[in-house]
């Protein structure tokens, strides 16, 4: 009964929690965090070629990956160049993978 004290979630981080799982239920977004999982740094149009999708709708879902702290970027000169916000996301990708694999 102590452990199971120990997991309930409040209602804050719950939502959080589910917010976060909103943030990776869309393919677009999933492939574009597996790219950067492998090529660690890319800028928009290399995602967006690398996708077939248009620069504005790669820019659109990396401003929501951003918002959601899953990516970060860097400018150098007038181009900007994304990665992964920390070491949690590779966990979530690869853990995420491992068990859709499993099936």
């Amino acid at each position: 009964m102590e452990d199971a004290l120990l997991h309930t979630l409040d209602d804050d981080t719950s939502l959080q929690l589910a917010d976060l799982f909103k943030m990776l239920s869309d393919r677009t977004r999933i492939k574009l965090l597996s790219l950067l999982v492998a090529e660690e740094e890319m800028c928009v149009c290399d995602i967006a070629e690398a996708l077939a999708m248009g620069q504005s709708a790669i820019s659109h879902q990396l401003r929501v990956l951003r918002a959601a702290r899953l990516v970060k970027f860097r400018k150098e000169g007038k181009e900007a160049w994304y990665s992964l916000d920390d070491d949690h996301v590779v966990l979530l990708m690869r853990q995420g993978l491992e068990h859709v694999r499993e099936a």
